[in-house]
């Protein structure tokens, strides 16, 4: 691949056998994974579990200690200033000048990324407008909500159209709704098909925003779709409330239908076990009114992020290493 044509390929970021060591201790190893364009990876792990570390050594910020990474095949270890001119990089902390107004926040960065004054002019607006701010592009950032503070500062990393954004707990120590503004904003750029690797031990944030979900904890442990992570760990089911109560008609009916692969009574409740509830669900509810059930609500039920999130990780819910400390 001709590392000047980012056109040439539809990988926006790989990383082989990547690792960093401070001193005598890895903060993280083996991290080998690429990334589509236009596709949202989460980098899902617990405080202290080496995302932050994996996200500065892809953005060029600091270097690996084994392995590399590229982004638009830019070596991140030989082409340093190349990788840095070519992501964007929100941090927790937005770290906007407070006494400048929105506007000028972003003209000040644009101009340290090289853009004319057209374009430089043309994006703020283009961007203040995409999240809600263009009413308050002269007000001084100082005033801004953190929700919105956060928002700005993803404008100021898209100012430069970086080949991919790299979000580093975007919501963290944010309140409820600043958080919401902010996942609302990242929405926003998903849609619009932007390349972003989240990195969030958030678990509701990455099965709402990632397409693919990587769990991080000193190494990559796994990497693929909430969708196939929920089928491997298993556990699907329909749970039926029917207005009498659960008959053994109504049992016997239900296992006989195929892809069911249990059908048990609890609590006034028919859990039907199988792999696939949507494709079941319809013979499930003709085989139930065949035998005279009446129904009152069918749901289907998949193994939350959560419950996988520990089999991933290997802890309980009620492990000290489930917490974590610092990260790296």
């Amino acid at each position: 691949m001709d590392a000047a044509d980012p056109a040439a390929t539809d990988l926006a970021l790989t990383a082989d056998r990547l690792g960093r060591s401070f001193d005598d201790r890895w903060a993280v190893r083996h991290i080998s994974f690429a990334v589509q364009r236009g596709e949202v990876v989460g980098l899902l792990g617990p405080n202290g579990a080496g995302k932050t570390t994996t996200v500065r050594m892809l953005a060029a910020l600091i270097r690996p200690t084994e392995g590399t990474a590229a982004v638009d095949g830019f070596d991140v270890i030989r082409e340093p200033d190349a990788v840095r001119a070519r992501v964007g990089i929100l941090t927790e902390t937005p770290g906007l000048y407070d006494k400048l107004s929105a506007a000028a926040n972003l003209d000040f960065f644009g101009r340290l990324y090289g853009l004319d004054a057209g374009l430089r002019a043309e994006r703020i607006e283009h961007y203040l407008r995409s999240f809600s701010l263009w009413d308050r592009r002269d007000d001084v950032a100082g005033t801004f909500s953190k929700g919105m503070k956060q928002k700005l500062a993803i404008a100021r990393a898209l100012l430069h159209d970086p080949s991919v954004v790299f979000l580093d707990e975007p919501t963290a120590a944010l309140d409820p709704e600043a958080a919401f503004i902010v996942r609302e904003a990242i929405e926003t750029l998903r849609r619009a098909g932007r390349t972003i690797v989240l990195a969030t031990h958030n678990l509701d944030e990455a099965d709402r925003l990632c397409d693919r979900i990587a769990f991080i904890r000193g190494g990559l442990l796994r990497i693929d779709s909430p969708a196939a992570l929920r089928g491997a760990v298993g556990g699907a089911s329909l749970t039926v409330r029917m207005r009498d109560g659960v008959s053994a008609e109504a049992v016997s009916a239900v296992r006989g239908v195929p892809g069911v692969r249990a059908a048990e009574p609890s609590d006034g409740v028919l859990h039907v076990g199988t792999d696939d509830p949507e494709a079941v669900a319809p013979a499930v509810v003709r085989a139930l009114v065949s035998s005279g059930a009446d129904i009152v609500e069918l749901r289907p039920e998949r193994p939350s992020l959560e419950r996988i999130y520990f089999d991933v990780m290997g802890v309980s819910p009620r492990a000290d290493e489930a917490v974590g400390g610092e990260e790296p």
